[in-house]
């Protein structure tokens, strides 16, 4: 497959609204729950363990943004067998049996925690495969499934700053209730929610501070940048100074789902309803008077 604009296919959904509303996109990268029978073959771990990297049911609450006038792109392949939030070539050459070009990035500090744009490991730590790759799988799977999705994403972007001016992108992630594993060297209890604008670089502050002051309202915990700060998407396409805002949005799975059963709880209504209604305030944004409204509510706090 070329890197080619691909619209509803089995590997990416591109779906976008009768007619275009809203300046925001909604990318939800980390999603996907097609497992290929190959893949789940060629691994030492079983289907559920398999799933553990997997933002469980974000569809649920996101997908309503397109009848709101936003887009929104999502995989449906799942996050263990590629990750679209990191550079196109962070690979560890430990996974490999053959020596890598050299334009590889294989020193990043998600390559060195084996989650790497194809990762080695799930999010408690344990190893994916049970024998070696090549650099042509490698290669193939990066072209087919990595290009696509953000060439899509990209155009989604420019189309909205086209006709708006500037473009939102919410990056759309679940976090477990508790950080463990792969991710961090130590235990922590996580909030509700964390907002990350790449401490500040990604998105005008008046974006943060609509979603902040939204959630703290609805009663819910919040932090900012910590412990999550935006990935790749986030850093990569968030341009204030081009009009390009980016935020990264992790939301508690123990809010809607059990974490052990990975079904979802008494909880997933009332979250539900208030996603919805983040999600229809985000859609209404679609001038830039937006950022000057919330400049005077600051200021005035």
């Amino acid at each position: 497959m070329n890197r080619r604009n691909i619209q509803n296919s089995k590997l990416i959904s591109v779906l976008e609204p009768e007619l275009l509303k809203s300046a925001c996109v909604f990318s939800l990268p980390h999603s996907g729950r097609d497992y290929c029978p190959d893949f789940v073959k060629s691994s030492k771990l079983d289907y559920r363990t398999l799933r553990s990297s997997e933002d469980f049911f974000l569809d649920n609450f996101f997908n309503l943004a397109i009848k709101n006038g936003s887009s929104v792109i999502k995989a449906n392949f799942p996050r263990s067998y590629l990750d679209l939030n990191r550079e196109p070539y962070e690979l560890d050459p430990g996974m490999f049996n053959e020596t890598l070009p050299e334009f590889i990035n294989s020193s990043s500090k998600k390559v060195a925690l084996g989650l790497g744009t194809i990762p080695r490991v799930v999010s408690n730590g344990a190893e994916i495969y049970t024998n070696k790759l090549s650099w042509f799988e490698a290669e193939k799977r990066i072209e087919k499934f990595y290009f696509p999705f953000h060439m899509n994403l990209k155009q989604l972007l420019i189309k909205n700053k086209f006709k708006f001016g500037f473009s939102i992108l919410i990056d759309c992630h679940s976090m477990p209730s508790i950080s463990q594993g792969a991710y961090n060297s130590r235990n922590q209890i996580l909030p509700d929610f964390v907002l990350g604008d790449n401490c500040g670089k990604s998105a005008d502050p008046n974006l943060i501070y609509f979603i902040e002051k939204f959630l703290d309202q609805k009663g819910y915990s919040v932090l900012r940048n910590k412990p999550y700060s935006g990935g790749f998407i986030t850093q990569n396409y968030g341009r204030p100074i081009n009009k390009i805002h980016a935020v990264q949005i992790e939301i508690n799975r123990s809010l809607y789902m059990n974490e052990i059963t990975m079904e979802l709880n008494e909880s997933f209504i009332i979250l539900k309803q208030t996603l919805h209604e983040l999600v229809r305030a985000l859609c209404e944004i679609n001038t830039l008077d937006f950022f000057k409204n919330q400049n005077s509510q600051l200021a005035a706090e």
